[in-house]
């Protein structure tokens, strides 16, 4: 792909200087490693609806939108109205408070696996929980993953989301315990069957959208098949929904597809863009982190604890959030209106005889432009050859794309993004056409 003109210092200079400063105190001036970015990555003053502003005054429409955590836009009155007023009684009480329950029992009602949950404080948490409980209920060790498929950064989440298909994506790791976590390809049933059927895995975790946010789909038919086969096993099935969780559905990627599993971890939607986690799932599993000090009751338990799990403030914005979400008639626009993005898209590439696609799976969509995409969309499917490490790759020259799109008034997010209900009609428009326009400019 052509390098477009763009001259990132004079256009964003105060983005420039922040960063001078940022590396001076944060490792490569980030504080999230998604944000790295060349030269330098954008810094962001203010936001509001669908739309954001850098500190050099550039508005941009936001694909992006809190990482997947703000389906309802920035700044929803609804929300904001919520943590306004609960920051005035406060921020954290040592001890238990009401909209706790009102948060949990939320939960509960919208998410058809969960019959009692435990707030964390981030996604990554949540996956840690999950990968202890399964380990308690069934007594096994050993934990099963998908390459490609994102839960968090600690130790064992990490086999097979790098580089690697097989190995941790970072250094540092403890080299005794990620030998118990397994990473296979995805969408191979009989690799799944085989693994499965040794009895020694204590549980399959994986995205239901697909690994990445939904960039490398799932196969039509993979989820009813991992379902089928952890319950014969005796495999704890748990959904990480922290992106697709609320998002899909009101009771996120499981009510969407229709299949539930045992465990579910979540966080983004769930605490109405504030930092907050949970994992919820049957009580039978859930309760090996209940006290039992009745007679003959259990002497060992999982232990967790936390000091911002189901803090007031995302307690607050979690309610708020989830009565928005309640009748997926939020969900149901949004992915409507995700689809007629990508149906934009590919008509643009269709009329510039453009090789590539736009893709999406529920509100999550993605843009590979070039001659080696292996899929396209055939109405509400995705068809081709889910190629996992093409895909992963991402579009050549996507980072350069990106910076194009910047200049256009587009902030895309890896290579595609999340929408939010604040997105509107002209939004998709002009992403759209920011897409048409920067194809242009490449050729010329």
């Amino acid at each position: 792909m052509a390098t477009p003109d763009l001259d990132f210092a004079r256009d964003f200079p105060t983005s420039e200087a922040l960063h001078e400063r940022a590396l001076h105190v944060l490792p490569s001036g980030i504080a999230h490693d998604s944000r790295h970015f060349q030269p330098f990555p954008l810094y962001v003053e203010r936001a509001q609806g669908a739309h954001k502003w850098t500190a050099d005054g550039r508005e941009l429409i936001d694909c992006g939108m809190g990482h997947g955590a703000l389906i309802l836009g920035h700044g929803n009155p609804a929300v904001v109205e919520a943590v306004t007023r609960q920051i005035q009684l406060g921020t954290h009480f040592s001890a238990g408070h009401p909209l706790e329950v009102e948060w949990a029992e939320r939960v509960c009602r919208l998410v058809p696996s969960v019959d009692l949950v435990r707030f964390t404080s981030s996604g990554t948490e949540a996956t840690m929980m999950a990968w202890r409980l399964c380990r308690a209920f069934t007594g096994r060790s050993r934990f099963l993953k998908l390459a490609g498929h994102f839960h968090g950064w600690h130790d064992e989440a990490t086999v097979g989301a790098g580089a690697s298909l097989t190995e941790p994506g970072t250094v540092g790791f403890n080299p005794l315990g990620v030998t118990l976590t397994k990473a296979i390809l995805p969408n191979d049933v009989e690799a799944l069957r085989a693994e499965l059927e040794t009895g020694e895995y204590a549980g399959f975790i994986l995205e239901p959208s697909g690994g990445g946010m939904g960039d490398v789909p799932l196969a039509k038919g993979y989820l009813q098949a991992a379902r089928d086969l952890t319950a014969r096993t005796g495999t704890v099935l748990v959904f990480d929904e922290v992106v697709t969780g609320f998002r899909f559905a009101p009771g996120g990627a499981q009510d969407f597809y229709g299949i539930t599993p045992d465990l579910t971890t979540m966080a983004k939607a769930l605490a109405g863009g504030l930092p907050g986690g949970a994992v919820g799932g049957r009580a039978e599993i859930m309760d090996w982190l209940a006290f039992h000090d009745e007679p003959g009751g259990r002497t060992k338990k999982v232990t967790q604890q936390g000091t911002f799990n189901a803090n007031p403030l995302s307690a607050a914005a979690g309610i708020a959030g989830l009565d928005q979400l309640a009748d997926g008639s939020v969900q149901k626009t949004i992915n409507e209106r995700t689809h007629r993005l990508c149906e934009g898209i590919n008509q643009v590439l269709q009329a510039l005889d453009e090789p590539g696609t736009a893709y999406h799976v529920g509100s999550l969509f993605h843009l590979y432009i070039g001659a080696d995409c292996p899929i396209w969309m055939e109405g509400d499917e995705i068809k081709g050859e889910i190629d996992l490490a093409r895909l992963r790759r991402g579009m050549p020259g996507q980072e350069m794309f990106r910076k194009a799109m910047y200049e256009r008034g587009v902030d895309l997010f890896h290579g595609g993004g999340l929408l939010s209900i604040a997105h509107t009609d002209a939004d998709l428009d002009q992403i759209v056409s920011g897409v048409e326009s920067t194809i242009r400019a490449q050729r010329a």
